[in-house]
């Protein structure tokens, strides 16, 4: 039992590295990005359906942002060489410069989760870029890329109201992330925050010929709220904005700044639909990962079967839900593969303001919602005929502030044998009790060998949770 549920763990792991690599970004634009020259030597960019005419441009500025900025960027870039009467420049934002910066960019370290002076300089550097751009060209002879990805809302950030402070904004971001909320309503509150989220940013691109390249860590038909919508029409409001506020009730935790700001009954609405002329393209999606992961998994041999009802809903919900779902499944097949993607959330709890009278913060501890999620599965596991296996991580390769992407555990993390068979070891079991009621799930984990840590991977497609039964 022990060799199988061993072997389960592998495949799980393979299963999650394999199917990432078959969403490489590289692969996404080699399929959906495509240039070409006709007979009359003219080069053509197809974006999709699309088709720019590079050969009558002049001036062509890219923005990257986000966590796969970069790869994203060196996918792209090929298809502008050899243009001798365009200059192409812009700016690139993403955690870690690349090796080679590309020749006319400017590079912002930007902060993830929260923002840094990085992210402040890399947001007005862009709306410099884009007016300058406007200042030098014509209709006919610009182009403006954007390359968006998750990650970019932290890292691109400037304040609405030029008063508050990069310390109020951190303060403020750090409660959000903290809430408990949803992606989406996180997004929703920052885009009525923000001088470039919610379309802001692609507004100063108006009047130019622009095109924004998507890499989805948002669910479905919630696509402004990647990288909370600097470059694309905002379908949330000012009034569901307050009602967010309001519902986890975070005025009285944010600094006096944001609660001036956000108290004010005439804060601006965002741009909607109407007011825009820019184009998109999504490149990749979760739901493109899951489908990798079903086939993947259909081809070892596993009954697979996509599952995502429980995106955004708590991690003790969506872990007892996804359990029960495996048991069924696992009544009508002997080998099961069950596969949910999306984010499932986490409400910490409001920080302390000093401990044991040093002035010191309130430390949480070390993981994030991925190996939070993992370990409450463990918990949740028990003895039975087969093997079970619990995989969740993220696919940027980072779970909160921890090095590990997530984790995978079975039915034997916290159980001991004895003669008689498989029981609860009591000692493991209250060690993953606390570190759950301490948010330390990644250092529990880490310390039983259960993290799975890939590095960054250049790519953000939410996360992925693999369930493996046999």
């Amino acid at each position: 039992m022990i060799s199988a549920a061993l072997d389960l763990g592998e495949i799980a792991r393979d299963l999650f590295r394999d199917s990432l690599a078959d969403c490489s970004i590289e692969r996404a634009f080699s399929e959906k990005i495509k240039s070409h020259t006709d007979g009359a030597s003219r080069r053509y960019l197809l974006f999709g359906e699309n088709t720019v005419d590079l050969s009558r441009l002049k001036h062509i500025r890219v923005l990257a942002a986000g966590k796969a900025a970069t790869p994203m960027l060196g996918a792209l870039l090929p298809h502008l060489q050899d243009l001798p009467r365009c200059e192409v420049s812009g700016v690139l934002v993403t955690a870690d410069r690349p090796e080679q910066l590309p020749e006319n960019f400017q590079f912002f370290a930007g902060g993830h989760p929260l923002p840094n002076q990085a992210s402040v300089d890399a947001a007005r550097a862009a709306l410099q870029v884009l007016q300058s751009l406007k200042l030098a060209s014509s209709p006919d002879d610009a182009l403006c890329l954007f390359l968006i990805s998750g990650g970019a809302s932290a890292m691109l950030e400037l304040p609405l109201d030029s008063t508050i402070s990069l310390e109020d904004t951190v303060s403020f971001y750090r409660e959000l992330v903290h809430s408990g909320a949803s992606i989406a309503e996180i997004n929703c509150v920052r885009k009525h925050f923000s001088a470039i989220k919610g379309g802001r940013l692609a507004m100063h691109a108006e009047g130019i010929l622009s095109y924004s390249l998507l890499i989805s860590d948002v669910p479905l038909g919630h696509l402004d709220a990647l990288a909370s919508g600097p470059t694309l029409p905002d379908t949330s409001t000012v009034e569901q904005c307050r009602e967010i506020l309001a519902r986890y009730d975070l005025m009285k935790r944010f600094p006096a700044s944001l609660r001036r700001f956000f108290g004010n009954p005439d804060l601006p609405e965002t741009p909607k639909a109407h007011q825009f002329s820019a184009r998109s393209l999504t490149l990749i999606t979760s739901d493109d990962l899951a489908e990798a992961t079903q086939r993947r998994a259909e081809n070892l041999g596993f009954y697979a079967v996509i599952d995502n009802s429980c995106d955004d809903w708590d991690y003790r919900r969506a872990a007892v839900y996804l359990l029960e779902r495996l048991r069924s499944l696992r009544r009508d097949h002997a080998r099961v593969c069950l596969i949910s993607s999306g984010e499932v959330t986490v409400e910490l709890p409001e920080r302390s303001p000093e401990t044991n009278g040093t002035g010191a913060s309130h430390r949480l501890g070390i993981g994030g919602r991925n190996q939070h999620f993992a370990l409450y599965a463990a918990t949740l596991l028990q003895s039975s005929p087969g093997s079970t296996v619990v995989l969740s991580a993220g696919t940027d390769g980072i779970d909160g502030n921890s090095i590990a992407a997530g984790a995978v555990v079975g039915e034997l993390t916290l159980l001991q044998s004895n003669g008689s068979g498989n029981t609860a070891d009591s000692g493991l079991l209250r060690q993953a009790e606390l570190a759950l009621q301490h948010f330390d799930s990644g250092a529990f984990l880490k310390t039983i060998g259960s993290s799975i840590v890939t590095g960054a991977t250049g790519n953000n497609l939410r996360d992925l949770r693999i369930l493996l039964a046999e």
